[in-house]
C-alpha cells in the first residue's frame, strides 16, 4: 500500500516501523495522516506476522502536533465512503492495540504529538528531545490529548504544563512518566533494539492479554474516555487569534507587552 504521510516497514524480526514522513512540516498532522494511521494502526493490530508496533519521525522533529496551516483544508480529499479519522481515533487505536507499541522520540513531540508518546506502551527519548502541550498559546484548550496525558503524567503535572504550554524536557519527562528512556543520540539505535529484544520474548497471546485485562486500571480508564465526547474546539475569536498570531510568528493580542 502507498502513503502520502507516512511510511512502513516490517523487520526480519516482526518489527512494524510507522515513520511520520512530512519532515518540511515538522511531521505535524494533517486530515490524510490520521486517516493513514488510523488505517495501517487497524491492519498492523491484525497482523499476526506483526510482533511490535514502532512509531518515529522522519527529520528534525517526531511530531509538531496539528498543521495549523492545513487546519481544514483537506477533509474534501478523502474518500466519501470512509469518515475521516480524528486525532482521538488515531490516540485509541494506538492505546488498544494488541501488540507491544514504542516511541522513539527525537526532536518535539508537540501537542497531539506528545499524546501519541503518550499512548504507546514504551517511550524512548534522545536527551534533547522535548514535549510540550502549547494549544492553549494559540487559543484552544488541549481536549483530544487530555485524557491520554493525564493518565501519562498525572492531572497536577498536566495542568502545570497544560497551562503554561512550556517545553517539558527529557529529564523531566522522564521523572513524570511520559517517557521511560533517555539516552544520547549516539546509543539510540542499541536501546530501541535492546528494548525491543526485552518485547520479543514475551508471548503474543499473553502480552494480548496483558494489555487488555490492565486497560481498567488506568486512571482514566479508556472506558471513561470513550464516554466522554470532547466537544470540537470551536472556532472562537481566541483560536482565530491565536492560529494567526500562529502562522504570522506574532506574540498573540492576549499576551501582555
Amino acid at each position: 500500500m502507498s502513503f502520502q504521510t507516512i511510511t512502513v516497514d516490517v523487520s526480519p524480526r516482526r518489527i512494524a516501523i510507522i515513520t511520520l514522513n512530512r519532515p518540511d512540516r515538522g511531521n505535524a498532522f494533517d486530515q490524510t495522516m490520521l486517516d493513514e494511521l488510523a488505517c495501517e494502526l487497524k491492519t498492523l493490530g491484525a497482523d499476526d506476522a506483526v510482533r511490535i508496533v514502532m512509531l518515529r519521525g522522519n527529520g528534525r522533529h517526531f511530531c509538531t502536533g496539528a498543521d495549523l496551516a492545513s487546519r481544514g483544508g483537506d477533509a474534501a480529499a478523502q474518500p466519501a465512503t470512509r469518515p475521516p479519522a480524528s486525532l482521538r481515533d488515531v490516540l485509541v487505536a494506538l492505546d488498544t492495540l494488541p501488540k507491544p507499541t514504542m516511541a522513539v522520540v527525537h526532536g518535539g513531540a508537540i501537542g497531539g504529538g506528545a499524546g501519541f508518546v503518550a499512548c504507546c506502551d514504551v517511550a524512548i527519548a534522545t536527551e534533547v528531545a522535548f514535549l510540550s502541550i502549547p494549544e492553549v498559546r494559540v487559543g484552544m484548550p488541549p481536549l483530544g490529548v487530555m485524557p491520554f496525558l493525564v493518565r501519562a503524567m498525572g492531572h497536577r503535572s498536566f495542568r502545570r504544563y497544560g497551562l503554561s504550554g512550556e517545553r517539558i524536557v527529557a529529564a523531566e519527562a522522564l521523572r513524570l512518566g511520559l517517557v521511560h528512556e533517555v539516552c544520547d543520540a549516539a546509543s539510540l539505535e542499541q536501546t530501541v533494539a535492546r528494548i525491543a529484544d526485552e518485547l520479543l520474548h514475551g508471548a503474543p497471546g499473553a502480552i494480548a492479554a496483558l494489555k487488555e485485562a490492565s486497560a481498567p486500571f488506568a486512571s482514566p480508564p479508556l472506558s471513561a474516555i470513550l464516554a466522554h465526547r470532547a466537544p470540537h474546539n470551536p472556532k472562537t475569536p481566541e483560536a482565530t487569534e491565536g492560529i494567526a498570531s500562529f502562522r504570522e510568528k506574532r506574540k498573540p493580542s492576549w499576551y501582555p507587552q
